[in-house]
């Protein structure tokens, strides 16, 4: 009897340490399993922390890359002088200049941009400033069409010209749909062209640089981002969809060239908001993808003026 006892001692003896080192290797087990799981989910969780955050461009990378594309783009943009003869008339707030003018769109949007004259004195000589870009090495400008409108007389002057030195320029084609209008002058060289680019690429947020004469200071660059697109800021005008920047425009900047940052036009300044004649915050530019959307100077960009397929008129 006690050989038998002691027999089934032994035996759960026996059993109870095969039980504990059971449970001593399923812990040990689990527990290598659980910080090899935990180590890979640390290592995730580090991987997309350091992935959120947004690197912004250091401002001395971002100052060079703005010198490098004003010193390409500033030998291609023009100041442009105009002398038009005109009769100052009465007229109420919103009533355009100009009787024969009167159904524009613009309307009282560039009387704020441009300022008027009123009374009854006799015609008077007017001259306005604004901004072009070159197109085409053999003399051929984009500007706004009501930059050099009713102008009895057009100058260029470049930005390699000594002072008092200017170029007549003769309107080659405009398009009242877009606002816009190519200019030409006669020169024996090769002019400096700029790069047109894909407005339609351009996203809120996207730095670019406003480049003209605000003023008549030549060769003004200012910068800001895209503000907003597709802004509907004249009633009734399908291409007209602008661009909307903080880059600062002023009276004088008007033609000039929109650029993104890799120096292609993608825009053209056309207009401000503002209720001082001056920057505010607010400008639109006429994205170059419109001015060359077929049926409207689709080629004006290239320094043609062909229309429909007809050739050599006004559009």
């Amino acid at each position: 009897m006690q050989v038998r006892a002691k027999l089934l001692w032994e035996r759960f003896n026996a059993n109870r340490l095969a039980s504990t080192l059971v449970i001593l290797f399923t812990l040990a087990l689990g527990i290598l399993i659980g910080t090899i799981v935990s180590g890979g989910v640390r290592g995730q969780e580090r991987k997309t922390a350091e992935a959120t955050p947004l690197r912004m461009p250091e401002p001395r990378q971002l100052s060079n890359q703005f010198a490098q594309i004003s010193k390409a783009i500033e030998p291609a943009v023009v100041n442009i002088n105009t002398e038009s003869t005109v009769k100052p008339t009465v007229r109420r707030r919103g009533q355009n200049p100009g009787g024969d003018d009167e159904n524009s769109p613009f309307g009282d949007f560039f009387d704020k941009f441009f300022g008027g004259q009123g009374g009854d004195a006799g015609p008077v000589r007017e001259r306005s400033l604004g901004s072009g870009v070159i197109v085409d090495a053999k003399g051929f400008i984009v500007t706004n069409r009501h930059v050099v409108e009713k102008a009895d007389r057009i100058r260029v002057r470049l930005q390699d010209d000594p002072p008092g030195v200017q170029h007549d320029a003769k309107v080659i084609g405009s398009d009242q749909e877009t606002d816009l209008a190519v200019i030409k002058i006669d020169v024996d060289h090769s002019l400096p062209i700029a790069k047109l680019g894909n407005s339609d690429s351009m996203q809120v947020g996207d730095w670019v640089l406003a480049v003209g004469s605000p003023f008549g200071l030549q060769a003004t660059v200012t910068a800001g981002i895209v503000s907003a697109k597709g802004r509907n800021i004249v009633p009734l005008r399908q291409f007209q969809s602008f661009i909307q920047t903080d880059a600062a425009i002023n009276p004088g900047n008007s033609g000039g060239p929109l650029i993104n940052m890799d120096g292609e036009v993608i825009g053209i300044n056309t207009a401000i908001l503002t209720d001082t004649n001056a920057y505010a915050g607010v400008g639109f530019a006429l994205p170059s993808q419109r001015g060359a959307e077929p049926g409207h100077c689709s080629r004006v960009w290239r320094g043609y003026h062909d229309c429909d397929g007809s050739s050599r008129q006004s559009c």
